[in-house]
């Protein structure tokens, strides 16, 4: 009997709903501050708290994201506000489910060309004929930085572009493989102390905007399957988009341990700033440029891009 109860209870076990098991998300951006709050939700244990089991996956450049949505090697990801709307253009059923960090005017300093040993940037023409790195070809600080360009009256089309990701911009540098890389905190301040370059120009404070840098974005197939979950995904970021902005200390030690870079570093500038809401019209910027530009090819429905 006791035999017979026990394989009763076992049968129970795996046919009645768990209702505390947390559902496994996989998440992935790069090594930068921007999906801090999903970083901090991770580590102050905000996901498990909404019944979400969400794993942080570094992605080396940016836009490399859309195709791991697509294939599933993770569910939701953080593009680049450019490579979302590319691949959207392109033919890609992506759609964005919440806002990660957006451009401002503390963070936008932290933007620069980072030019390597040898080589002099007195004015924007000095870039023409450079190799100049990106993190991601039609990535936010590449384009950010042809719309630069192009303000400055420099044709983009006589630099030449390369992707570099962000751990391997230090060596790339130091290599002279490339003459300068589009880059952020905390590996601006990382290069300047190895003494293999200095900052050619702060561009993204040049320009001064407040637009979406990332957001978080999965597949259209995904996000109608898990309206649910993504509502607990949404109300965590949102939380630790809070921390990300008021805390420096959990966020520096949440952005040091998926970024792999020393604490110390991270701690020298803030994050970006981490905004959970996205509308429609906060990416019409990205939409006018990237058309100058000649990146996109169709006129996209912001409305139908935007998961709510």
């Amino acid at each position: 009997m006791k035999k017979l109860l026990a394989a009763a209870a076992t049968v129970a076990a795996l046919t009645m709903p768990n209702v505390a098991q947390a559902q496994k998300i996989q998440v992935g951006c790069t090594a930068t501050s921007d999906c801090a709050s999903a970083m901090i939700a991770v580590d102050e244990g905000i996901f498990k708290k909404h019944g979400l089991d969400v794993e942080m996956v570094l992605i080396g450049i940016n836009s490399n994201i859309p195709a791991a949505i697509l294939s599933n090697s993770i569910q939701i990801g953080g593009p680049t506000s450019t490579v979302f709307l590319q691949a959207a253009d392109g033919g890609l059923d992506l759609v964005a489910v919440a806002g990660a960090s957006r451009m401002s005017p503390p963070t936008n300093a932290n933007i620069t060309a980072f030019v390597r040993n040898g080589i002099t940037i007195n004015s924007p023409n000095d870039f023409v004929g450079k190799k100049v790195g990106a993190p991601g070809l039609g990535a936010f600080l590449h384009v950010l930085f042809v719309k630069w360009l192009v303000e400055k009256g420099v044709d983009p089309k006589k630099v030449n572009f390369v992707e570099v990701t962000f751990p391997t911009m230090l060596d790339t540098v130091k290599s002279g493989s490339v003459d300068a890389v589009l880059t952020g905190e905390p590996f601006v301040t990382r290069m300047l102390n190895a003494g293999v370059g200095q900052v050619g120009v702060r561009y993204a404070a040049d320009l001064n905007r407040t637009e979406p840098v990332i957001f978080y974005a999965t597949s259209r197939d995904w996000a109608q399957k898990n309206a649910e979950t993504l509502k607990k995904f949404r109300a965590a970021v949102a939380e630790g988009a809070k921390i990300v902005n008021e805390d420096r200390e959990k966020a520096s030690t949440a952005i040091s341990k998926f970024t792999k870079q020393p604490i110390e570093l991270v701690k020298l500038n803030p994050p970006n700033y981490s905004e959970p809401e996205l509308k429609p019209e906060q990416l019409g910027w990205w939409i006018d440029i990237m058309s100058s530009q000649k990146m996109l090819q169709s006129k996209l429905d912001l409305n139908k891009l935007i998961v709510r």
